[in-house]
């Protein structure tokens, strides 16, 4: 009887030790329910990081909203219209030309893309895998041409344009641009890494440089590459003061210099800010499509998991 007593004395201790608290309660409630656990630190968390991102997202809902007016100030909801913010729109693309400069910066940062990507890899390719004199010194010149400001190289680049007639073309658009420092920095690391048994394997199967780059280097860089070009992407979408000097052709211009003369556009004695703020809208829509296709690999760039 005493010994049965005991044992139920135990039972009950053991039972009361591991009894959850109300915390732990809540918590194998949502995970029963297929909710994140919550706690107050993680509570706290996402206040602040829903503070900041509607602190950042504060200009760009601004932005939208104006558009969808007459007017840039409103003082209620329904002076916004559908069909006002259709007409925005297409005033901005077709009557104002955007759509023609969206054009003009796609084919601009294409082409930019493709050309830093050839001409970083083959840089890349060479620097890693190949000796000539002076291997590091040409290196570490690449790398202090990141150090060059692009106002003090940007007078003489537009007379060597000039001289050479590019001026309103897009070979003075993508030419200037198709060489990166900061690309070829980026894939010299990521070569580094790559085991040296394959590059003495391929060298024993009599491959060649350019196919070694093709079916070895270039199919297992693929995430590298791709966050390249996202980057490299935007940066060319977003180009504004050397399409402004070089490009005189109001037909060649690209879209950042479209949104300055969209300013020019004047209704009511005042600057229309609907249509400004409908362009920059549309502005934005290319590199977020891209940013959203190629969040992975350019995450995996970076290293952020």
């Amino acid at each position: 009887m005493s010994r049965h007593s005991n044992t139920n004395t135990n039972a009950n201790a053991s039972t009361s030790t591991n009894a959850p608290t109300g915390g732990e309660s809540r918590r194998l409630i949502d995970l029963e329910r297929g909710l994140p656990a919550l706690d107050g630190a993680t509570l706290r968390a996402h206040a602040g990081l829903l503070l900041a991102v509607s602190l950042m997202a504060l200009p760009l809902v601004i932005a939208a909203l104006i558009s969808f007016g007459t007017r840039a100030t409103f003082t209620s909801v329904s002076e916004l219209s559908l069909e006002t913010a259709a007409q925005n729109y297409r005033d901005v693309l077709f009557r104002y030309d955007m759509g023609q400069y969206m054009l003009n910066s796609l084919i601009m940062s294409v082409i930019v893309v493709i050309g830093k990507l050839a001409v970083s890899l083959l840089a890349a390719l060479a620097i890693v895998y190949y000796r000539f004199p002076f291997k590091n010194a040409v290196f570490a010149v690449v790398l202090l041409t990141l150090m060059l400001p692009v106002p003090v190289r940007i007078v003489p680049l537009f007379q060597l344009a000039a001289d050479l007639g590019w001026a309103n073309s897009f070979a003075a658009l993508t030419i200037p641009y198709l060489a990166s420092a900061t690309t070829v920095f980026l894939l010299r690391q990521h070569f580094l890494s790559i085991p040296a048994s394959l590059v003495e394997s391929a060298k024993l199967d009599g491959v060649g440089p350019l196919r070694f780059l093709a079916f070895v280097l270039i199919p297992m860089s693929k995430g590298m590459i791709a966050g390249v070009s996202v980057i490299m992407f935007i940066y060319s979408w977003n180009q504004y003061l050397w399409p402004l000097l070089i490009v005189d052709d109001q037909s060649m211009q690209v879209a950042q210099v479209g949104i300055r003369l969209l300013q020019g556009v004047v209704e009511s004695g005042e600057i229309a800010w609907p249509l400004l703020m409908a362009g920059s809208i549309v502005t934005l829509v290319p590199p977020l499509a891209v940013l959203i296709v190629f969040r992975k690999p350019l995450l995996e760039t970076f290293g952020v998991q």
